[in-house]
């Protein structure tokens, strides 16, 4: 006949000491990730880029006058005339990251 081995098993107070260990990881790396998607989407600037290439390129064709201001998103965006008779500013400010893009034109 065979003997069978006893084999420990671990206690009730061990499993539970596990248990909590592996919540506290989960939870922590809940909150990084949280975190890190949070900032990535506060700080997105594809929608506002392109609008301001949409803007350069109306102002290139004669499509808007200046002064141009006008507001997208969260966004205020101005266009205006420089003392410099070549060059036109363009300004896009976010009024709730206080955030500023500032760009450059070419007059036609």
């Amino acid at each position: 006949m065979v003997i069978l081995k006893k084999i420990k098993a671990s206690t009730l107070m061990e499993t539970l000491i596990a248990t909590v260990l592996i919540m506290v990881i989960f939870i922590l790396s809940s909150l990084i990730l949280n975190n890190l998607f949070a900032s990535t989407v506060k700080h997105n600037m594809r929608a506002i880029k392109a609008k301001t290439n949409e803007l350069e390129y109306l102002y290139i064709n004669k499509k808007i006058e200046l002064p141009f201001q006008g507001d997208f998103e969260n966004w205020t965006i101005t266009i205006t005339n420089t003392r410099n008779s070549k060059i036109v500013k363009m300004k896009a400010f976010n009024d709730m990251s206080n955030q500023l893009i500032e760009k450059d034109l070419q007059k036609k």
